[in-house]
């Protein structure tokens, strides 16, 4: 490994450079503010609980505390990589450890589909908070042209700060999602305690809550969680990376699950009896603290929101750079992107490369007439296709991979399984029943674009096997270095 400028080995089998990543800056709540960046868990009580409590109604609550439940498995398969393995490869090299180079180069483009879909995506939930807090001040009329500008802005500052340093980058975000969750909490809590009685008979007795709306719900919910495991791209430079980034790993889905689960419990009993549904207002968490008597409250929390989507964008440029230029380590793309910076340490021309994307696929979307909520979820859902892919993937190398270290217990495998059929529920509840046009196309997105890389992969290994020989030093060296 390279640090700052001096020369050492290159990473995991990869070859010697200047100018690497830099070891050991970052502590756990640094790498812990990572995963929860990724997250954006401020985002989801303003946009995504509205739209689960769409279609589950009174068992919103249910459907987040089950997915929190479900991704505690997917954390336990995934820390059986990250305790013996630290690479910014993360799940790429974690599913090609445990299933082998064809399968890992599969969850390592998925995953750099995902983050970079997530970095479109988000671009696009921060304009809307933004402008939902200018119509509140009064200013209509302009959201075409906000739109644009805010745009740019958010990336160009997301870039600016995955550019200049890792360390900056995760205690902005940290500062960011904290603020704003201590004033989510609030509101939610208080509803909670002031709104009628504590326990809600219609939460609690799933009043309107069919198994199908429940299902439904559950698919959403999984949704709000994908990009926790982004903790596992720093394992170059965390601090004790097999301590900090498992136990980030866990600390990430308990907290983020609990604030799902309250948010969505009290954001729902504070919409009992007002004219407006919860799926239906514009600004909920605006609404439900006006409610309370703290009105400003809801104006700041806005604010929160749209800063929570940005640290989602950087921490997705973050993520999705690391897996870029592991992925360039290993032949798989081009060796400029496998570089960091002299002095940021940070990979800048990967960086520079994903922001580039994201800002055209969101600009894309937004300019050519669609709304910021559509190419929110247009785009979030390519993304979540990519982060299930890679969960599955890793959940499946699971117990090839403690085998080989002779550490297989049977309860491992069936850990593994029972993983990878709750994952099937979000997945297949994606494209069953066929959903309308043009979320329909989404998954055939998906798959031309990982198809893409997959056949650059085939192609490089028949026409110059020999490009390969890092990835394969990788995976070997790593299995090795788990047995030690």
């Amino acid at each position: 490994m390279t640090v700052s400028g001096t020369e050492t080995t290159g990473i995991e089998g990869s070859a010697h450079t200047r100018g690497d990543l830099a070891r050991g800056r970052l502590s756990l709540p640094e790498v812990i503010a990572q995963s929860i960046g990724t997250v954006a868990p401020s985002g989801t009580p303003a946009l995504v609980i509205p739209v689960v409590f769409a279609v589950a109604g009174n068992a919103t609550w249910v459907a987040y505390l089950f997915a929190t439940i479900a991704l505690l498995f997917v954390s336990w398969n995934i820390n059986q990589f990250a305790r013996r393995t630290a690479s910014p490869g993360a799940l790429y090299v974690f599913a090609g450890q445990g299933l082998g180079g064809f399968w890992g180069v599969i969850a390592g483009w998925s995953l750099l589909i995902a983050y970079l879909f997530t970095a479109g995506a988000v671009i696009g939930g921060s304009v809307n908070s933004l402008l939902v807090l200018a119509h509140t001040f009064g200013v209509t009329g302009l959201d075409g042209p906000l739109t644009l500008v805010i745009s740019l802005a958010v990336i160009f500052g997301a870039w600016w700060l995955a550019y200049r340093d890792i360390l900056l980058s995760t205690r902005a975000i940290l500062v960011i999602e904290l603020a704003t969750v201590v004033l989510i909490l609030i509101v939610a809590i208080g509803s909670i305690f002031t709104v009628g009685p504590v326990v809600d008979p219609a939460q609690t007795h799933f009043e309107g809550v069919s198994a199908d709306t429940l299902r439904l719900g559950l698919v959403l919910a999984f949704f709000s969680f994908v990009g926790f495991e982004s903790a596992t791209t720093l394992g170059a430079e965390a601090k004790s990376p097999y301590r900090a980034i498992p136990r980030a790993v866990i600390i990430s889905v308990v907290s983020i699950g609990l604030l799902f689960v309250i948010s969505s419990y009290g954001l729902t009993k504070a919409f009992h009896g007002l004219p407006v549904t919860l799926d239906k207002a514009e600004a909920p968490l605006t609404t439900a603290a006006g409610q309370l008597g703290i009105g400003f409250v809801g104006s700041l929390i806005d604010l929160g929101v749209a800063l929570s989507f940005f640290a989602c964008t950087l921490g997705s440029l973050n993520a999705g750079a690391r897996v870029l230029f592991a992925l360039s380590r290993h032949g798989l793309f081009h060796k400029s992107a496998s570089t960091a910076h002299a002095v940021n340490a940070t990979p800048h021309i990967a960086v520079t490369l994903l922001a580039i994307i994201a800002a055209a696929l969101s600009l894309a979307l937004t300019q050519s007439g669609y709304g910021l909520l559509d190419t929110f979820g247009l785009l979030g859902t390519i993304a979540t296709f990519g982060f299930l892919f890679a969960y599955i993937l890793v959940a499946a190398g699971t117990t090839f991979f403690l085998k080989r270290l002779n550490a297989l217990k049977p309860w491992h495998t069936v850990v593994s399984i029972f993983t990878i059929l709750l994952l099937l529920i979000p997945l297949i509840g994606s494209v069953y029943p066929v959903p309308a046009w043009p979320t329909s196309l989404l998954p055939y997105v998906f798959l031309v674009l990982l198809a893409l890389g997959v056949a650059w992969f085939l192609f490089i290994k028949t026409t110059a096997p020999r490009e390969l020989a890092a990835l394969e030093a990788d995976l070997l060296a790593t299995g090795e270095e788990a047995q030690k």
